[in-house]
């Protein structure tokens, strides 16, 4: 594996896919507590994260009692 294929930690669950969580983790977000902070859309902006990835993040949002900036 080289540097590049590694993925920061982050609590976000691996279904969310390699991609999307290293950039969010490259952007700053790696806990859920963060994600309240911004908007879905703004982390679409994001490059690898996608309508899949917020769905994914919007499900585990609410499992916490958590949603996205509004």
């Amino acid at each position: 594996m080289t540097s590049d294929d590694t993925v920061p930690a982050t609590e976000f669950p691996l279904r969310l896919g390699k991609v999307a969580r290293r950039e969010l983790a490259v952007h700053g977000y790696t806990t859920f507590g963060q994600l309240t902070g911004v908007t879905a859309r703004e982390l679409l902006q994001i490059h690898g994260v996608g309508p899949k990835a917020i769905r994914i993040l919007t499900d585990e949002l609410a499992d916490r009692g958590l949603s996205f900036a509004t």
